[in-house]
């Protein structure tokens, strides 16, 4: 990288997914001195990607391009191409004509927790336990003002999973501490069921747990939303972290313990208080589970009702309509030809000359 005149012209690109480990005399000035942070494509980056992706694919009149894109957070371009194949070999393997929405979700279901298991054998008292358990978790994350949307509750075991409850997660740009308590006590939510509805806790929840507690533990040691140490970071953004000591003394670990300790038996007791409240719904949904193995969205809301708050994704996309809609009129150059532009008084009998045109409540 030396040895270049100022007039060779020569230009160097280079990428990598471990920017923490480089040389740093790579990043001195002269060097690799344009760094460009490629970030995973968000919402409207995967609606575009899906749609380069299902070209070659014989789709349902009815899929819904922007649900899968809902449905795929954190997908990579490379991961929405791997759920399009695998839809359209789930397909294939039906012998259906078109891939449709099922296709996808069994795509997506298969890629995040791998192969169903139906082959398993369980007990009537393990499939009760495990039923009770998601129907906990889908019952909480029902009346959170900042729970994930519930797509679906299955206890077929998948991977290592004996059952599962599927979201469709939100992205925010920022996390409030409300919106973490609910996400903790919505993960509680299995564990509390199991206490209140069987008498008896299982190992189910570990995966729960450790979520929890890496949660809380954030909220103390790296977000300073704690009580007893409000605004303190032990987060090192160098990504070096701290090998042979820590940054803290004893006495503030021990500060440290007892406000994840105290974060998580505040929300585990919200959990119990609202499995307790809504009782009668989570018995018929932990039910209709045993009996059906899988259970969705319709079928919460048959039980609980509409749920009272509307997802962020849906906003955001409400917003991206509203605006392609705005500047529609924009990107058409105007056609004295067109009596749609011509400057004619509106009629109200005319759409197109409609003042409501421009009306964000008018649907695209």
């Amino acid at each position: 990288m030396d040895g270049f005149g100022t007039n060779s012209g020569v230009i160097i690109r280079a990428a990598t997914n471990r920017a923490d480990i480089l040389d740093k005399a790579l990043l001195r000035a002269g060097r690799f001195d344009r760094q460009i942070h490629v970030d995973l494509p968000e919402l409207q980056d995967r609606i575009e990607i899906f749609q380069v992706h299902l070209r070659p694919l014989r789709l349902a009149a009815d899929l819904d391009i922007k649900k899968l894109a809902r449905q795929t957070p954190g997908f990579s371009g490379a991961d929405i191409a791997n759920v399009c194949n695998e839809a359209a070999l789930i397909a294939a393997r039906n012998n259906k004509t078109h891939v449709d929405a099922e296709d996808f979700n069994a795509a997506v279901d298969r890629i995040i927790g791998g192969l169903e298991k139906k082959s398993k054998v369980m007990t009537q008292e393990e499939k009760h336990s495990i039923a009770v358990h998601e129907a906990g978790h889908a019952t909480i994350s029902w009346f959170l003002k900042y729970g994930n949307p519930l797509v679906k509750v299955t206890i077929v075991p998948r991977g290592n999973a004996l059952g599962a409850a599927w979201y469709m997660p939100e992205e925010r740009q920022i996390v409030t501490y409300e919106a973490m308590c609910d996400q903790i006590c919505g993960l509680l939510g299995g564990r509390a069921a199991e206490e209140l509805f069987i008498g008896a806790i299982s190992s189910g929840a570990a995966n729960d747990l450790e979520r929890v507690t890496k949660q809380a533990y954030a909220m103390v040691a790296y977000y300073g939303m704690s009580t007893a140490m409000p605004n303190v970071c032990y987060y090192d953004s160098t990504g070096q972290e701290y090998s042979f000591s820590k940054p803290f003394s004893e006495e503030r670990a021990k500060v440290i313990d007892e406000e994840i300790s105290k974060i998580i038996a505040e929300q585990y007791q919200r959990a119990k208080s609202l499995l307790i409240e809504h009782q009668d719904g989570h018995n018929r949904l932990a039910q209709t589970l045993e009996e059906r193995e899988v259970i969705f969205t319709e079928d919460v809301e048959h039980i609980f009702g509409p749920r009272p708050w509307t997802s962020r994704t849906d906003e955001l996309l409400k917003e991206s309509e509203v605006t392609e809609k705005q500047a529609a009129p924009l990107s058409n150059p105007s056609n004295p030809s067109n009596p749609s532009n011509s400057s004619t008084p509106s009629n109200p009998s005319n759409p197109s000359n409609s003042s409501n045109s421009s009306n964000p409540s008018n649907p695209a």
